[in-house]
């Protein structure tokens, strides 16, 4: 299939009408303004995914006169949360020219239902502003299933497929209702919300008839302008916990003992298990040991691991419940984890709901609800990525037979070690993060990582492995390996598409789905 994008420019007419909807101050044309929503984490001098507008609404009835106006204009729209998807594209489109309609100034949060533990946001909230509101209101009990790093949106991230770690982060189970404004502008609401008036919109994942909610992730049906969210009670104890792999070779193992107490129901959330090159990232006195030329031999991995005490792998999880459950669970996983040759298990204290916190190291934060800068800030001026990030069963031998094949791609490529993180999503499978490290300053550098993004993408996609999320710049290539039954997935998600979308006008090549305008 071949792609048109070509280049929009915005009328005088245009803008004279966002303006008479926003405000001139809500309407951004200067390149000042607009590099604010690009990818700090692109080469700088690349324009091909620039806006020819930044508009930032307050409602979302401005958002309805926006979309008919851009429809009237035959103008792409493309939405932007808080803009801070660094590495995946951030905030820009896919098509160049298109009007970027930025939602930080819809950045209310609507309800807190304590009784039944829910909010419901605006796409602009932050997880640092739900969870102010939460304290503000007296609700600091009520916890939220966060990601690393606290300054995204709760709605864009949940629409990206983006993590979190707490027990509703698993199966990204905790959006619940949605507000949705469609392609003509009409406003639609998702499962029970259909109903006016009904109570449970926000309490009921489903409804009568097909469900609807999760069509508007990582798609280009909609725009989402309010958005349930299920919230979790300060548990009786709190034990964070980080295990360690000591040698590569128990990988596998690992692997097969995480399944077991997944299965079992003795961990929950989204654990996550990071590589020694991963983990060296986030401790800045581990930096002599990065940045030189050339991968580091196994020899120097496994010094690097026993010199720091963090394995070649660590495991990071938590465990949340009454006390004696959270003991007992402990008890569980210690004595699983005692299987692996040499492993350790630090477990420095157990919060409890009276005593929540003072909390040390961001992980400890990150999985009791505290959103925290602390993971990017540790990560070394001028340095970003990009990640090439396949779903894959949570079987020791598939897990390892990946690592291999990643490990040697990235060595033959680019001369680097694999830097790898690893989420599991849910009892029986995971997601392997490949991160490739970017040298801000040395756009060489970038473009042989971006090409070799590019060639893990189609050569593992011939071995039959499918990204759960891709970057803007290859979206197109990530969507072709979804290719059984002559691309029948993608075909019926644009045949969606053109049906409530007919102009194209929402976010056109959003994760690989075109309107009939686009394609040839």
């Amino acid at each position: 299939m071949t792609i048109t994008t070509p280049g929009f420019t915005l009328t005088a007419e245009t803008v004279r009408r966002l303006v008479a909807v926003v405000g001139d101050d809500a309407v951004h044309l200067e390149d000042a303004d607009r590099d604010e929503y690009r990818d700090p984490y692109w080469y700088q001098g690349d324009r091909t995914y620039d806006s020819s507008a930044v508009v930032y609404p307050t409602s979302t009835e401005q958002v309805q006169q926006i979309v008919r106006i851009a429809s009237d204009a035959d103008v792409p729209i493309w939405t932007s949360s808080q803009g801070r998807n660094n590495g995946y594209g951030g905030p820009s489109p896919r098509v160049k020219g298109s009007i970027l309609l930025s939602f930080r100034r819809m950045d209310k949060v609507l309800e807190i239902n304590r009784e039944l533990a829910y909010a419901v946001v605006e796409p602009g909230v932050r997880w640092f502003d739900l969870v102010d509101a939460l304290e503000a209101s007296g609700n600091e009990d009520l916890i939220v299933s966060i990601p690393d790093i606290g300054w995204g949106s709760v709605v864009g991230n949940t629409l990206d497929s983006g993590g979190t770690y707490l027990p509703y982060g698993m199966d990204f189970q905790a959006a619940t209702g949605m507000e949705v404004v469609l392609a003509n502008g009409e406003l639609l609401r998702t499962g029970m919300g259909g109903v006016p008036g009904n109570k449970s919109w926000h309490l009921y994942k489903r409804g009568l008839g097909p469900v609807l909610d999760p069509l508007f992730v990582q798609s280009n049906y909609g725009i989402v302008t309010r958005m349930g969210y299920w919230l979790m009670r300060r548990p009786e104890a709190y034990a964070p916990l980080y295990l360690t792999i000591p040698r590569g070779d128990q990988l596998e193992q690992a692997v097969d003992i995480i399944r077991e107490l997944r299965l079992s129901g003795v961990l929950r959330g989204v654990p996550c298990f990071y590589n020694i090159i991963s983990l060296a990232w986030q401790f800045p006195e581990l930096g002599e040991y990065l940045g030189g030329k050339g991968a580091l031999s196994e020899e120097q991995l496994q010094e690097l691991a026993d010199n720091s005490g963090l394995g070649r792998w660590g495991f990071r999880a938590a465990l949340w419940g009454d006390g004696p459950v959270v003991e007992h669970q402990l008890a569980k996983i210690t004595e699983a984890w005692g299987a692996i040759e040499g492993s350790s298990i630090v477990h420095d204290h157990t919060y409890t709901k009276d005593q929540w916190g003072p909390f040390e190291s961001f992980t400890e934060k990150v999985h009791a609800g505290v959103p925290t800068m602390d993971m990017m800030n540790a990560v070394p001026t001028g340095i970003g990525h990009l990640a090439f990030s396949p779903v894959i069963p949570l079987v020791g031998k598939e897990v390892v037979e990946f690592e291999r094949l990643a490990s040697e791609f990235i060595r033959e490529n680019l001369d680097e070690n694999l830097s790898a993180g690893v989420l599991v999503t849910n009892e029986r499978s995971l997601i392997f993060i490949c991160n490739l490290t970017l040298v801000l300053d040395d756009e060489a550098q970038v473009r042989r990582a971006r090409d070799t993004l590019k060639k893990m993408v189609e050569h593992f996609g011939t071995l039959g492995y499918g990204e759960y999320r891709a970057h803007l710049d290859i979206m197109d290539l990530a969507s072709e390996q979804f290719s059984f039954g002559d691309h029948s997935y993608r075909r019926f998600c644009e045949a969606i598409k053109d049906a409530v979308d007919p102009k194209g006008i929402l976010s056109p090549g959003r994760h690989g789905i075109w309107p009939a305008a686009h394609r040839e």
